[in-house]
C-alpha cells in the first residue's frame, strides 16, 4: 500500500478491467504488494480462477453503448483499462467507443484512471520515436488505440495516464514461435520494439508507486537488435526451426522513452 501524493490518502484498492495476460499478471503482482485488487472478467467460469488468486471477482460487459457491471467494482483509488482491440474488423472500429462507454462509467467512481495502450500509434517513419511525438499511426489497430487515447484525454484532461506498450513477450509469448521455419523474411535489419511481462508489470507497479499519473508512458526495452538477430536467437534458445532473413531495413521505428526514466526511475530487469 502506498501513499497518494495528490490527495494525502493512502492507495489501497486497484480495479483491473480486463484480467487476461497482462492484467491477471498485473492484478498477482499487486495481491503480493498487500493491495485489494478488483478484477473483470467476461466469463462466467473464470470468476472462480479469480477467486483462487485472492482477486475479488466481477462480471462486467461492455458494448459501445453501455457497461453491464457491478458499479462497486469502478469505485476504486486506481483503476487499469488493460483491453486490447479485438482482432475482428467489426469490433476493430468499435473499440473507442467500448472504452468511452467505460470512462463514462468511471468518470466519477476511479480516482485515477490509467489506459493500457499501444505503441502502434507511432509509424514506422524510419526514426526514432518518444512521448514527444505526434502520433501517426499507419495500421488499423494504430488507429483505433490512439482514437481510445483522445476520447480519455477529453474525459480527464486533467489527469489522464496512459501506459503505452512495446510488442509484449514473456509467459505462453515465446517469440521464437513468431518466425520459426520461415523463410525470406523481409526487413530482417529493423530494430524490434519489444517489451517482457516481467517489465511490462514493473512499469505499472512503479506508477502506483510514485504516483506519476497525468503523463503518457511508453513502456518498451531500450534493447533494440536487428528483427533477425533477435528472432533467430530466440528460435535457437527454444530448439525451434530457424528462420531465415532478408537483410534489409525498411519501415522501421525506434521506441524510446523519456518519462519512464524521468519520473518513473523504472530499471527494466529483462533484457531484449
Amino acid at each position: 500500500m502506498i501513499q497518494d501524493n495528490t490527495t494525502g490518502e493512502n492507495i489501497k484498492t486497484i480495479s483491473i478491467l480486463g484480467c487476461g495476460w497482462f492484467g491477471m499478471a498485473l492484478a498477482k503482482k499487486l495481491i503480493g504488494l498487500n493491495y485489494t485488487v478488483k478484477g473483470s472478467t467476461t466469463s462466467q467460469e473464470k470468476l472462480a480462477i479469480l477467486q483462487a488468486e485472492d482477486i475479488q471477482p466481477f462480471l462486467i460487459n461492455f458494448t459501445t453503448e453501455a457497461v453491464v457491471a457491478d458499479l462497486a467494482f469502478f469505485e476504486t483509488d486506481t483503476l487499469f483499462i488493460c483491453i486490447p482491440p479485438k482482432r475482428n474488423s467489426t469490433e476493430l472500429l468499435d473499440y473507442p467507443q467500448k472504452i468511452n462507454s467505460i470512462l463514462a462509467v468511471a468518470k466519477d467512481k476511479s480516482k485515477h484512471v490509467v489506459l493500457i495502450s499501444s505503441t502502434s500509434v507511432y509509424a514506422d517513419e524510419n526514426k526514432t520515436v518518444n512521448e514527444t511525438s505526434i502520433p501517426n499511426p499507419d495500421t488499423d489497430s494504430g488507429r483505433v488505440v490512439l482514437a481510445a487515447e483522445i476520447l480519455f484525454k477529453e474525459r480527464f484532461p486533467e489527469n489522464c495516464t496512459v501506459i503505452r506498450f512495446a510488442g509484449l513477450i514473456g509467459p505462453d509469448r515465446n517469440p521464437g514461435r513468431f518466425f520459426a521455419g520461415k523463410n525470406n523474411i523481409p526487413n530482417g535489419l529493423a530494430p524490434v520494439n519489444l517489451i517482457h511481462q516481467t517489465d511490462a508489470v514493473g512499469v505499472a507497479v512503479k506508477l502506483l508507486e510514485k504516483q506519476a499519473f497525468g503523463r503518457t508512458y511508453n513502456a518498451c526495452s531500450p534493447n533494440h537488435p536487428p528483427k533477425m538477430e533477435f528472432y533467430i536467437n530466440a528460435a535457437k534458445s527454444t530448439g525451434l526451426a530457424v528462420p531465415n532473413f532478408i537483410a534489409e531495413k525498411k519501415d522501421w521505428k525506434i521506441v524510446e522513452s523519456v518519462n519512464v526514466p524521468d519520473f518513473l526511475g523504472y530499471a527494466f530487469e529483462v533484457g531484449i
